[in-house]
């Protein structure tokens, strides 16, 4: 989907997702001390919402106004506006402006090539030190999970996130599939498989 089609996407419910952060997002993030944060692909900016209410100087990057817009909404209502600056841009051509003690990339769904050069991007912003965390929709779960995107092109594995920032000086903290139990309409929960990649820059 390009940038329209996500326009009309978000135009046309409350809320795509959650108000709430991913929960990978906080139980990775909860215990670092505050900087600048940088969240690629916010979408509504449910996680960085989450991290400007914890102190952080927050920039949130999406190529979707809509989705912009409405995360500015939210963050008003939490009189958190002025922790998060809204930024309109493509995560695969997005250059940042400073350096960067935290970036986050969640649920970004990208064929290969286009993925790559997000991933790049956003490790290049990051300062020497800063931590790098990214969380997708997992390639197995397509056939094992529930929910997510049906089109394998665009899933991924945490070994291809560490392939694409091949050539990198990064320490590795945690890569591997991660499950999340998605309610179910009945009353239940079902799994889905996420993978998660974190990072630390070195120099």
């Amino acid at each position: 989907m390009d940038a329209k089609e996500w326009d009309a996407r978000y135009a046309t419910t409350e809320m795509v997702w959650s108000v709430t952060p991913n929960q990978f997002v906080a139980d990775e993030l909860a215990d670092l001390p505050p900087g600048r944060a940088v969240d690629l692909a916010a979408g509504e900016g449910r996680n960085a919402i989450w991290l400007a209410g914890r102190g952080w100087d927050v920039t949130a990057v999406d190529f979707s106004q809509v989705a912009l817009d409405k995360g500015r909404g939210l963050a008003d209502r939490e009189h958190l506006d002025g922790s998060v600056a809204w930024v309109c841009a493509d995560a695969t051509t997005w250059t940042a402006d400073a350096a960067y003690d935290l970036v986050v990339v969640a649920y970004l769904q990208l064929p290969p090539a286009e993925r790559r050069e997000a991933v790049r991007r956003a490790f290049a912003a990051l300062r020497p030190g800063g931590a790098f965390l990214f969380v997708a929709h997992d390639s197995s779960n397509l056939a094992e999970g529930t929910g997510g995107p049906q089109d394998p092109a665009v899933l991924m594995t945490a070994d291809d996130v560490l392939d694409d920032l091949e050539g990198t000086d990064l320490e590795l903290v945690r890569a591997e599939r991660v499950v999340r139990q998605v309610p179910q309409p009945d009353g239940t929960t079902a799994p889905a498989y996420d993978a998660l990649v974190r990072l630390q820059r070195r120099g």
